[in-house]
């Protein structure tokens, strides 16, 4: 039995597929940048003496970071919370304490 039949499928929205695809596109910049080797293949602008070719791929650490975050955050709110069977949420658990349960 999948965990799959658990779920009432009316009951739960579907998937923001726009989100998705943004999150998707967020995540394939890295690689469009990074592939593209001659875009960046050269010596100047230096900065602090490193050649463009080096802080390039320097700062695209960072940058894929922030935008992994930001694709992670977007595919969080695009797809619908599905509760598990037998799992309490926050305010239920916090309700039960209330009552001393």
């Amino acid at each position: 039995m999948s965990l799959d039949s658990d779920v009432d499928h009316d009951t739960v929205p579907p998937a923001n597929k726009g989100l998705l695809a943004v999150a998707g596109v967020l995540l394939a910049l890295p690689l469009v940048a990074l592939a593209w080797v001659g875009s960046y293949a050269r010596k100047d602008p230096e900065l602090w003496g490193f050649p463009f070719f080096i802080w390039y791929q320097f700062l695209w650490v960072f940058l894929c970071s922030g935008l992994t975050y930001t694709a992670y955050k977007l595919v969080l709110r695009a797809r619908p919370h599905r509760p598990m069977p037998g799992h309490r949420d926050d305010e239920t658990r916090r309700r039960d304490e209330e009552a001393g349960r």
